[in-house]
């Protein structure tokens, strides 16, 4: 099963009326990071930055003018989103919004059955709360402390954490550390983020000397072609 795990940030709070001004994604495969992300800036025409957004964003309208229209970006986005569920934390803000620049477009909405809500599944899963997405990292854990601020990638990459973990996550990543690289594009000069996981240090042994030796001798009488082979080293 394919997921994007994604935030929006917008000039304000008025669905019909401001705009998207960021999107960021991450994309899940089986519950588990692929590696592959989406983030954009959008320039949100003649809508202004309202104040109070920008105090939880940062997002200026200045910084805002060189970026790209909704409508120059929403096929690169269609894209990366297309036969994925469209996961996020208070999905009814962002789907309106998503769903207000589609209908701008003549595009059709996103169906609300393609459409999963941490918020909602966070308040049945701790219904005393709270089930901010600050609230939930510290309950599983997760290190926010570079949050200074609200950012689409940055809240889908915590967001996917949280996400993983409400489903029984620990599992999944098995304390997997995130390692996030950034190669810079010589040509264009933007960022390609990719997400990669790696443990600190290995695990120590399980088994015994002798037993390590058992199951050695054992592959051996299997073939060269027994699956076990793959795993000996």
């Amino acid at each position: 099963m394919r997921e994007i795990v994604f935030d929006t940030e917008t000039t304000g709070l008025e669905t019909k009326a401001d705009r998207v001004i960021e999107i960021g994604g991450i994309e899940l495969l089986n519950h588990f990071p692929t590696g592959r992300s989406f983030h954009v800036y959008i320039n949100p025409g003649d809508r202004k930055v309202h104040p109070d957004a920008l105090s939880v964003h940062g997002i200026t309208d200045e910084f805002l003018r060189d970026k790209p229209l909704f409508a120059e970006i929403v096929e690169e986005m269609q894209a990366f989103f297309e036969g994925a569920k469209w996961v996020a934390h208070n999905a009814t803000f962002d789907m309106g919004f998503i769903n207000a620049e589609f209908e701008r477009l003549g595009l059709p909405p996103v169906p609300s059955d393609m459409v999963v809500d941490t918020l909602s599944m966070a308040r049945r899963k701790h219904p005393m709360g709270p089930n901010s997405l600050d609230a939930l990292c510290r309950r599983y854990g997760i290190d926010n402390s570079h949050r200074t601020k609200h950012g689409a990638l940055l809240d889908s990459e915590l967001l996917a954490e949280v996400y993983i973990e409400m489903l029984g996550g620990r599992q999944a990543v098995l304390g997997l550390t995130q390692v996030q690289q950034r190669q810079s594009d010589s040509q264009s000069g933007e960022e390609e983020i990719t997400l990669s996981y790696s443990r600190p240090k290995p695990l120590a042994p399980r088994l015994s000397a002798k037993e390590q030796e058992g199951h050695a001798s054992l592959v051996a009488k299997l073939g060269a072609k027994a699956i076990w082979s793959r795993y000996r080293h």
